[in-house]
């Protein structure tokens, strides 16, 4: 097992602090770093793309649990597969996707790993159908406080605390999860271009039962009768007979889009502004120039899976495209009946001017059983901020207030500044979370840089 001190950061590349990092390739390496973690404690990760400090540990141990990478089984003909938890959902459709199965939820980046998605009980453009990644895990094992590995299943306190538990409930080591089957490894996209928030609205509440996945960027630099305009895309994984001859004879071939097939979200962004800040006036144009380019309405278009899911995958060191600062990402949540909260929101950030290039509008469906889980049924926007926006902590905290007042909620997976007093008001099950943290782990075997800063 390899050691070393090091200075880290989340994907937003903000507060860094200093740890031990340990790399267990075994479970009984990873038992020994947790029994002997010390007063600061431990706390796992994955690839580090949790943009806030959920995985990081200042002045106590990191478990990187990258090492632990394999995929001990797999059921060709139920789709259930067992794996480590540090295989990546890139791994997972390396391996599976050419035999036809696909991950049942994926986020904005395959490069996570399958423990991550379960600690943060991700979610993906088809959160109204198929719910987060802890939905589809029919049991991990988890590397306890005392050091001991527990099965866990769902429908116990255990698993409800720690999907979207943050890694605070213990270490998972691995999971069995359920796959989706799929045909090809196309998808086919329905795009349209929509004028101004209610128009966006109105089309993502109508006709989205036709197709799995959702989602809308939308842009937050207009202003005026175009405030909140985005684009609206829909998609469905392609039926065999809708790819051409040529395609048909590997439909389930696995091939990653590289930089030329992401140009149209980011064209060469990063290599234009190294190190720089992405300011309000570049914003601005490259949000109009994204809207010029959709289509108004354009049906069956098919597009690789990454491509489609995980566009930003292909744009090396996209995160740093905000400057050397680092970027707050800021997602919220609030219920149906509370669209007037929406619009306010997105009404302050285009009056501010905020230069908040890479904004998403989605829906939810039902919440998962989790006390600390983020989706809940209604309306999500998520967008990243500069760091160094002038006045951005103390707006920040007023949207907080108002997506509170509203019965919403902020996500933890990407958050770095939220105040602890904000955390009650926007999830009412945190004393059960905290309750059985504090039986399981009466000595604080598992801390973390946000959980000291939520007193979670």
């Amino acid at each position: 097992m390899s050691v070393d001190t090091v200075s880290l950061t989340g994907w937003g590349r903000t507060a860094p602090t200093t740890a031990l990092r340990f790399r267990p390739r075994s479970h009984e390496e990873a038992a020994a770093t947790v029994r002997g973690c010390g007063p600061r404690g431990s706390i796992a990760r994955g690839l580090g793309r949790a943009h806030g400090d959920a995985a990081q540990n200042a002045g106590g141990c990191v478990l990187d649990m990258t090492a632990l990478n394999r995929i001990r089984a797999f059921d060709a003909g139920t789709g259930v597969v067992v794996c480590e938890a540090g295989v990546s959902l890139h791994q997972l459709l390396e391996v599976l996707l050419p035999l036809g199965w696909f991950p049942p939820v994926t986020p904005g980046s395959r490069y996570v790993t399958v423990g991550g998605a379960i600690g943060a009980d991700v979610h993906g453009g088809n959160h109204r159908t198929a719910g987060s990644f802890s939905r589809h895990v029919t049991e991990f094992e988890l590397l306890t406080a005392e050091g001991e590995i527990r099965t866990v299943r769902p429908g116990t306190p255990l698993f409800d605390a720690t999907a979207g538990g943050m890694g605070l409930t213990g270490v998972i080591l691995s999971a069995t999860l359920r796959l989706h089957p799929v045909a090809t490894s196309l998808m086919s996209v329905d795009t349209e271009r929509a004028a101004d928030l209610d128009d966006l609205m109105a089309r993502l509440a109508a006709g989205g039962h036709h197709h799995r996945y959702e989602s809308a960027w939308i842009d937050l630099t207009a202003r005026g009768r175009a405030t909140g305009r985005g684009v609206l895309t829909r998609g469905e994984h392609a039926p065999l007979d809708a790819l051409p001859a040529h395609a048909q004879r590997a439909p389930l071939s696995f091939r990653p889009a590289q930089l030329p097939a992401a140009h149209s979200l980011v064209p060469d962004l990063v290599d234009l502004v190294p190190g720089r800040l992405l300011g309000r006036t570049s914003a601005a144009v490259l949000a109009e120039l994204r809207h010029r380019r959709a289509p108004r309405s354009r049906t069956g278009e098919l597009q690789r899976v990454s491509a489609f899911f995980h566009p930003l995958d292909a744009v090396p060191r996209w995160n740093r495209i905000h400057g050397r600062g680092g970027f707050v990402n800021y997602e919220f949540a609030v219920g149906h009946g509370q669209e007037e909260t929406l619009h306010r929101i997105v009404r302050q950030i285009s009056r501010r001017r905020c230069p908040s290039f890479l904004a998403a509008l989605g829906r939810c469906g039902e919440s998962g059983p989790g006390p600390l889980s983020f989706p809940a049924p209604g309306w999500t926007l998520s967008l990243d901020l500069p760091a160094a926006l002038p006045g951005l902590a103390r707006f920040l905290d007023g949207l907080d207030e108002e997506v509170a007042a509203a019965g919403g909620r902020v996500s933890l997976t990407n958050d770095s500044r939220l105040r602890p007093d904000m955390l009650a008001a926007m999830y009412p099950r945190l004393g059960e979370f905290r309750s059985l943290r504090a039986g399981s782990d009466p000595e604080g075997a598992f801390r973390s840089d946000l959980s000291r800063r939520l007193s979670l």
